[in-house]
């Protein structure tokens, strides 16, 4: 009787123990396993977490961006403004600028008859050149590719040219005819109060007579030296001294 109790709870205790062993090991596992599951999920945690960082920096990034592109915007807005405006001015300057040429052309045009009046009835200097540069003025007018203020800068120009003749003393060589004959001479401008020419040996001195319209000889005793010695000034040969030269009276020139 006694030894069956024993046994019995003896047997009792063995499988006690082993139902406990076996229930450790399956807790174990099981915590194990939601230990794993719970990095598991703090690992999806973090990953989010960086991602969400990762959207909150671009994020912040394009919002920069924009930024300054509403800035960059706003002045190209600005600029295009400004654009537009310049664009009426330009168009305002156009019309005015094709306004100014219908009167300007005309007045060219006659400033060129005036100034080839003028020529023709000057003294007769540099005949050759200055008839050459009013020809040329004429040619300009009917060329399509210079621009009028160009044209009208070419021709305040030629009366500068002849503007400063008038201050001014040279000596050049040149032919003079006399009757059926034409030699070479030394001529002498004196502003344009004396046009005076003098052979190349010295032989022979004369002076243009503006009312009279034709050359004269004068005296070599009187002026023969007088015009040596403004051609060599002239020709900055020897320095500026006191000339004694023929000055014929001025002649009023119709405009």
């Amino acid at each position: 009787m006694h030894i069956r109790t024993i046994l019995l709870v003896f047997c009792c205790g063995f499988a006690t123990l082993a139902f406990s062993a076996g229930g450790v090991d399956k807790i174990t596992k099981e915590g194990q396993s939601r230990t794993q599951d719970g990095e598991r999920a703090q690992n999806k945690v973090n990953a989010l977490n960086d991602s969400t960082t990762d959207i909150i920096s671009n994020y912040k990034t394009v919002s920069k961006v924009v930024d300054g592109l509403k800035v960059y915007n706003d002045l190209l807005a600005l600029q295009i403004d400004n654009q537009n405006k310049e664009s009426v001015q330009i168009q305002e300057s156009i019309a005015n600028v094709s306004s100014l040429g219908r009167h300007i052309v005309p007045l060219m045009a006659r400033m060129i008859d005036s100034l080839d009046h003028f020529v023709k009835l000057d003294v007769p200097f540099l005949n050759e050149e200055r008839t050459s540069r009013v020809e040329k003025l004429r040619k300009m007018m009917l060329r399509s590719d210079v621009t009028d203020a160009e044209k009208f800068r070419r021709v305040i120009e030629a009366y500068q040219v002849e503007s400063d003749y008038g201050r001014t003393i040279e000596a050049y060589r040149g032919s003079l005819k006399f009757g059926d004959r034409t030699s070479e001479v030394d001529f002498l401008r004196v502003g344009r109060i004396a046009l005076l020419y003098q052979s190349i040996g010295g032989a022979t001195t004369g002076a243009w007579d503006a009312k009279a319209k034709k050359w004269v000889e004068v005296s070599a005793a009187d002026y023969k030296s007088h015009v040596a010695q403004g051609i060599r000034i002239a020709r900055k040969q020897v320095a500026p001294d006191l000339l004694v030269i023929p000055v014929s009276a001025a002649v009023e020139v119709a405009q």
